[in-house]
């Protein structure tokens, strides 16, 4: 294992995450292979052990490799993990006590004031003009860039559709997917998930969540269409899925037309030192639908949320759904835009997230 590191805009130790972690996904590190102690690596790499450590941390984090004690970092991820029956003892039979750290998420008002200020000067009475049905170009092209910079995934503006909060992108999505498709969501899972599909009068499964992710015998024999997930910190149980379980989401959606909902709300505040993967980026079927909301990094009264579709799905909502006018006012849309724009939500975002790894320390 050979790893060679250059000069580029992505810090030292996640060009070192990346490497091992593809390493691993393309079992050039079999599962239960040693890696190399961290001082051992750093010598190699002439960089500092820390660096190591961060990136060590973060393919903990995600469930590639652990830390054995007093015998180093050996990889725990398998390629083929899954769809065996899942030890009854891990299914989580009623709601266990998260490990949620509260912290002040809320984002400061003096900048988002400033902001909503400055919108009304620049855009003037054009802040009251009808948006666009997907969504104004300025947030839809804001979004996408944070996507690809801080996401790992690139799409198309087209692809991208503003709503007015999840629970209306749920609705929108049963209209596009079908009422006669079969749904499956996470149990438990958050209310109104399961509230939105009983008054779409869909066929409903639950599938019941163990310590890493859904149960894999109740997956693999599920006759859902459509899977609905919470792969980080699901609400209400806080089940983040580990590397191999999102890996058997992926293998599960390979077969027919199957899709995944990949609802990846608070994904951002995560204590990792770079965001949660996403479904979406590892999706070689292109049958995975993004979604997320900014009811918690920015306000729930924005009422702001987006989802990003499969390219052949976008051309299909533009079909059935395009005529459908965007839920979201334009005057809130291009204050969002701005503030993603301006590094305003992202500085936001890194601040929560110091605050809570220094809470876990």
């Amino acid at each position: 294992m050979k790893y060679i590191i250059v000069k580029e805009k992505r810090p030292v130790y996640l060009q070192i995450y990346n490497l091992i972690r593809d390493d691993i996904l393309n079992e050039i590190l079999p599962f239960n292979s040693k890696l190399p102690s961290i001082r051992i690596l750093a010598e190699e790499l002439t960089i500092s052990t820390i660096t190591v450590e961060h990136a060590y941390a973060l393919l903990c984090d995600e469930g590639y490799i652990e830390a054995r004690e007093r015998s180093g970092y050996f990889v725990i991820f398998r390629a083929d993990d899954g769809f065996v029956s899942a030890p009854t003892s891990n299914i989580i039979r009623r709601v266990q006590p998260s490990n949620h750290i509260e912290t002040n998420t809320d984002f400061p008002f003096s900048v988002l004031a400033k902001t909503m200020r400055k919108i009304i000067s620049d855009a003037g009475e054009g802040m009251l003009e009808r948006s666009p049905n997907l969504g104004t170009l300025e947030l839809r092209e804001a979004i996408r860039t944070y996507l690809a910079q801080n996401r790992g995934f690139l799409a198309d503006t087209e692809q991208i559709i503003i709503g007015s909060g999840s629970e209306h992108l749920y609705t929108l999505l049963v209209e596009l997917l079908g009422r006669e498709r079969v749904y499956a969501i996470e149990s438990p899972s958050y209310k109104k998930i399961e509230q939105v599909y009983k008054a779409s009068d869909v066929r409903l499964e639950k599938l019941p969540l163990t310590l890493d992710g859904i149960d894999s015998a109740t997956l693999k024999n599920c006759s859902a269409d459509i899977l609905h997930i919470s792969p980080y910190r699901s609400y209400p149980s806080g089940v983040t899925a580990t590397a191999s379980k999102r890996h058997e989401y992926l293998r599960w959606a390979e077969q027919g037309k199957r899709y995944i909902i990949e609802d990846d709300f608070e994904s951002e505040f995560s204590v990792s030192r770079k965001p949660e993967e996403t479904l979406f980026s590892h999706s070689l079927r292109d049958n995975v639908i993004y979604m997320n909301t900014f009811s918690k990094t920015v306000s729930p009264s924005f009422r702001i949320g987006y989802m990003v579709l499969p390219k052949a799905l976008a051309k299909e909502y533009e079909e059935k759904l395009g005529f459908l006018s965007c839920t979201v006012p334009t005057y809130l849309q291009l204050v969002l835009a701005e503030l993603i724009t301006n590094g305003d939500f992202e500085r936001h975002i890194n601040r929560v997230r110091r605050l809570k790894r220094k809470q876990t320390n």
